[in-house]
């Protein structure tokens, strides 16, 4: 006996129950039925809300088998296990970069093409990655999102509380390989690098 299969008018996707279809037929009508009663967020899907809830409750079900680390979402416990296996499926055609995540992938092709899909409805100013546009908003709304957990002072990037907590720690993480001398800050590195690149071409004049 054949199974019934259930067929979308839109698309003519397939479906072996008819639960599915209907589900299925509402990213056609963009009908969102489904709301978070946190913050009001409209989902199509049950399912896709159950998932945005943990957001909320900070239940994170899905854990690494390797470093325990909890993930709140099966696809991104996924895209984590990559960084213990080192897999990188998804490989640029234009210079053969590999990467773990489609996402890395496309953000990368954009150093390409030179694309910059993300504008700034402030000043018009276009980024190539959405990421890098949330950041530059931050200097139109002067938010700090992130705070020093030992003086309390907040930042607008996260990698400027990381380069300011080593100022607590006296961790100096940038090295020279010429004198060994440390540096708290990379630009300090790269100025204090140009010292032997100076010296260096001075001795070789001499030769």
């Amino acid at each position: 006996m054949n199974e019934k299969l259930f067929s979308c008018d839109v698309c003519r996707k397939v479906f072996s129950q008819k639960s599915s279809l209907n589900r299925h037929y509402r990213t056609h009508t963009n009908e969102k039925s489904f709301s978070c009663d946190e913050c009001g967020k409209r989902f199509s899907v049950r399912g896709h809300l159950a998932k945005h809830y943990r957001i909320h409750t900070d239940e994170k079900p899905f854990s690494c088998d390797v470093c325990h680390k909890g993930f709140s979402d099966k696809s991104n416990l996924k895209m984590h296990l990559q960084t213990h296996t080192n897999e990188k499926p998804f490989s640029c055609d234009a210079c053969n970069k590999e990467f773990s995540q489609k996402s890395h992938l496309s953000r990368h092709l954009r150093t390409h093409t030179n694309e910059k899909p993300f504008s700034c409805g402030v000043c018009n100013k276009n980024f190539s990655d959405k990421g890098h546009l949330n950041v530059h908003f931050r200097t139109h709304t002067n938010e700090k999102p992130y705070s020093c957990d030992v003086c309390h002072k907040d930042f607008s990037r996260k990698s400027n509380l990381n380069e300011h907590f080593l100022t607590h720690t006296n961790e100096k993480p940038f090295y020279c390989d010429v004198c060994g001398k440390n540096y708290l800050h990379k630009a300090s590195l790269k100025r204090h690098n140009r010292i032997h690149a100076v010296n260096e071409s001075y001795f070789s004049d001499c030769v």
